[in-house]
């Protein structure tokens, strides 16, 4: 039943629980939203035949909902960043 003031909509308005969590999608360079803040995660995964690793970006003043996965070789001022990402896991786990 649905009130007075409710409005039906076709598709639900936050994530649910059930059904496939769904992921950030793998943009190219041209669809930044500004410059790089961190790397969050990653991941390997297979595109055209190739394992490629992956990795999810958060850009400055930017919320999480515009993370975006990027693979190794479309990251602009990929070394710094890698390299600082990299450092932060290490670090991580010496502490664990």
């Amino acid at each position: 039943m649905i009130g007075k003031n409710a409005v039906k909509t076709k598709e639900d308005k936050f994530p649910s629980s059930r059904g496939n969590p769904t992921s950030p999608e793998i943009v190219e360079v041209e669809d930044f939203h500004g410059p790089v803040k961190k790397i969050m995660k990653a991941r390997k995964s297979i595109l055209n035949g190739k394992d490629q690793r992956q990795y999810l970006f958060r850009f400055k003043n930017q919320t999480a909902d515009k993370d975006k996965w990027l693979s190794e070789d479309a990251i602009p001022d990929g070394n710094l960043h890698l390299r600082r990402f990299r450092a932060s896991r290490r670090t991580e786990q010496s502490h664990k």
